[in-house]
C-alpha cells in the first residue's frame, strides 16, 4: 500500500527512520513529508535515502504536482509519527501550516498519529480535547507509552516502539479504529496461529571435509518467517545451514542434515496450526560417512552409495492433525520428460499437502536474494494463487494463501 509518513518536530523523530524502515521491509512504497521543525532532527537526505522517494516539506515544492493535494489523495494510509502537541492542534482545527497539513486536508485514507512529548503537554487539558476531537472524527490517536523522556524527566508521553506504531497502524487498515484510549489491539489475520517454517538447505557428510548440500539459501523460508511475524503469528523457524539473521520474536531452531531437520521440525509441529517446509531438503545421503577426509587413490574416480531420507512433507500430511495446514515447496526444472509446472503437479498430487508453492529454479531464478515468482497448488494439482516480486511479496502471497485455504 502507499503510506505517507509524517514527521513533526520533536526528539523522537529518530524513531520514525525505524518505523519507515518497518513498512519497507513489509513491502509498502512509504513518502515522507516532514515539518520544518523536525528537520532540525533528522534531515531530509535521511528521508530520501530509506525510501527512495523526495521528502519535500514547503507547500511549494513541486507545484505543478499539485503535491499538496495529490499526497493526501493517493495515500492508502497516513501515519504520523512522532505528533507533537502542536501538531495536534493544528490537526484539530483544519489547519494547513506546510505540505503536511494539507495533505491530511486532502485525504479520505485512514489517519493514524502517535503522540510524543513532556507528561505536562499530554495531560494538558487544550491537549486532550484536541485529542478527543480527533478521535471524534474517526482519526486514531495511538497513546503514548510511559518511559524516559528528554533530559532526566520520565512519564506518559513518550513515543511507542517502532513496532508497537506500525502494528497499530496495520490493525487500522485491516480492522477499522483503535478504540479511545487503547494503546495496542491485537491486528493481523494470523494473530493466535503458531507456525513453524523450515528454511535453508540441508548439508548430508560424505566425510570429515565435504558433503552433499543445495544451492538454498533460507532466504524465502526468512522472509516467510518475518511476514508471518508481522501479520501477528507466534512463529518458529528450523534453519538448516542459513547465515541470515532473524527478527526479534522469532524462535529459531539451526540444524544441518535432513535427520536433524526431521526431528527438530517434528517437535516444533506438535502444537503448530500451520507448517511450511520451505527449506531444501536432500533426497538422499550417502550409506556411510568417512571419519576422516577421503584421499584420491589415483583411479582417478569415487563411488558413493546414496539412499533415501526421511521425506519429511509427506510424513506431517500422513500424520493428518486435526486443523493443521501442511504446504510444501518445490523448486523444480524443466526436462525432457515433462516441464517444470509439470513435474510440479505430480510432486502435489505426490505428497498431498494442503498447499504446494512451486517455483521454477536456474538461470537467476529462485536461489538467494533475487526476485521470486511462484505458483500455489492444491493437493490435486490445481492452481489456486500466484506470487511474484522480492520475497517478501512472495511470502505475503504464500500466506494469504494459507489463510484462505483454512477459511
Amino acid at each position: 500500500m502507499r503510506v505517507l509518513l509524517g514527521v513533526t518536530g520533536g526528539v523522537a523523530a529518530y524513531k520514525a527512520a525505524i518505523v519507515l524502515r518497518r513498512l519497507k521491509e513489509d513491502g509498502h512504497t512509504v513518502r515522507v513529508v516532514p515539518t520544518a521543525a523536525s528537520l532540525q532532527f533528522v534531515g531530509r537526505a535521511t528521508w530520501e535515502a530509506l525510501s527512495g522517494l523526495p521528502a519535500t516539506a514547503d507547500t511549494f515544492d513541486n507545484v505543478p504536482a499539485v503535491e499538496h493535494v495529490r499526497l493526501g489523495q493517493q495515500a492508502d494510509l497516513v501515519l504520523v509519527a512522532p505528533a507533537t502537541a502542536d501538531f495536534l492542534g493544528q490537526l484539530a482545527h483544519g489547519e494547513a501550516r506546510d505540505l503536511l497539513g494539507n495533505a491530511l486536508l486532502a485525504t479520505r485514507a485512514p489517519v493514524v498519529v502517535a503522540p510524543a512529548m513532556h507528561t505536562e503537554m499530554w495531560e494538558k487539558a487544550s491537549t486532550q480535547a484536541n485529542v478527543a476531537t480527533l478521535r471524534e472524527r474517526g482519526i486514531t490517536v495511538i497513546e503514548p507509552a510511559v518511559g524516559r523522556l528528554t533530559g532526566p524527566d520520565s512519564g506518559p508521553g513518550r513515543l511507542p516502539e517502532p513496532e508497537d506504531i506500525v502494528a497499530a497502524a496495520y490493525a487500522v487498515v485491516d480492522g477499522g479504529p483503535l478504540p479511545p484510549g487503547a494503546s495496542s489491539v491485537p491486528w493481523g489475520d494470523l494473530v493466535g496461529l503458531r507456525i513453524v517454517i523450515s528454511a535453508g538447505g540441508t548439508r548430508e557428510p560424505i566425510d570429515a571435509v565435504r558433503f552433499l548440500g543445495n544451492r538454498s539459501s533460507g532466504h524465502q523460508g526468512f522472509a516467510l518467517a518475518e511476514a508471518a511475524r508481522e501479520r501477528g503469528a507466534d512463529v518458529a523457524v528450523i534453519a538448516a545451514n542459513v547465515a541470515l539473521p532473524l527478527g526479534e520474536g522469532i524462535a529459531r531452531v539451526d540444524v544441518e542434515t535432513s535427520a536433524q531437520l526431521a526431528d527438530a521440525v517434528r517437535a516444533a509441529a506438535a502444537d503448530a496450526d500451520v507448517v511450511v517446509m520451505a527449506a531444501a531438503v536432500a533426497d538422499f545421503r550417502p550409506r556411510e560417512v568417512a571419519a576422516t577426509k577421503i584421499k584420491k587413490d589415483g583411479t582417478g574416480a569415487l563411488s558413493l552409495e546414496l539412499v533415501e531420507t526421511e521425506d519429511v512433507l509427506r510424513a506431517l500430511v500422513e500424520e493428518a492433525v486435526p486443523g493443521r495446514t501442511v504446504v510444501g515447496f518445490a523448486a523444480e526444472t524443466g526436462d525432457d520428460a515433462a516441464s517444470a509446472l509439470e513435474h510440479a503437479r505430480a510432486k502435489a498430487r505426490r505428497k498431498g499437502a494442503h498447499l504446494l508453492v512451486f517455483n521454477p529454479v536456474g538461470e537467476g531464478r529462485g536461489f538467494g536474494d533475487v526476485p521470486n515468482r511462484v505458483t500455489m497448488l492444491d493437493a490435486a494439482g490445481d492452481e489456486v494463487a500466484r506470487g511474484a516480486g522480492t520475497k517478501l511479496a512472495v511470502a505475503h502471497a504464500v500466506l494469504d494463501a494459507v489463510v484462505g485455504g483454512r477459511h
